[in-house]
């Protein structure tokens, strides 16, 4: 089986596996998922579902965060971890948005990753999520879960994008991300994969090579 051929076969054997995943960070506009996904990092999603209704609340929009005081998005934000850096990112982010896209999420990485706070991974979920692009979310399941699948046999995020984008229909390319995390999460988690009940497993090297055989009988 070829690569391209095992990301096909993941790829439909996640759709069947998981048919309803999307982002697990709740948003209702480009600019709520890019603030949002600035405040996951480092902390999980669900924590930061429970700071954003606030947050939101008091700043709609780019235009009102940019005019915020930092120690006030400080306090509400606080619980996200490293929040004096994210209430820096997010205000500088909220101006640059205001100053250079009249207060629009732009739709493309080259111009979303020049925002405070932005990388490619944040910028690829934006552009598959909010705007419907071919996109490749690499996170820490898609790194390890890509590499046990031996799509790609590196832990450089930028790399394993550019192989996934290779190996990946680009209409499918952003929900088998999320697939890939919601599989993260349920089976093959880090450490522990079960391979027993893993929907990728005839098509996983990992699997196939008896990788996962102590664990599984352990579990």
């Amino acid at each position: 089986m070829t690569d391209a051929q095992r990301a096909l076969a993941c790829v439909e054997a996640l759709k069947k596996e998981y048919p309803g995943a999307v982002c697990s960070l709740e948003s209702s506009d480009a600019f709520e998922l890019l603030a949002a996904t600035i405040l996951s990092a480092q902390c999980t999603d669900a924590r930061v579902n429970m700071v954003t209704p606030a947050l939101f609340e008091k700043y709609p929009d780019a235009r009102a965060m940019a005019l915020a005081e930092a120690r006030d998005v400080e306090e509400i934000i606080r619980s996200c971890g490293f929040f004096r850096t994210k209430s820096r990112n997010l205000i500088a982010m909220a101006r640059q948005l205001t100053e250079r896209f009249g207060g629009k999420v732009p739709d493309t990485i080259d111009q979303l990753v020049t925002l405070p706070g932005v990388g490619r991974k944040t910028a690829n979920l934006i552009i598959g999520d909010i705007y419907g692009k071919p996109a490749v979310v690499v996170d820490t399941h898609v790194i390890r879960i890509s590499n046990l699948l031996g799509l790609v046999d590196t832990r450089d995020p930028v790399k394993i994008e550019y192989r996934l984008r290779e190996l990946l229909p680009p209409e499918e390319s952003a929900s088998f991300c999320h697939r890939v995390v919601w599989h993260g999460r349920a089976v093959c988690v880090a450490g522990r994969p079960d391979c027993r009940a893993c929907c990728l497993a005839e098509y996983c090297r990992y699997a196939l090579s008896g990788g996962g055989k102590d664990k599984a009988a352990k579990g």
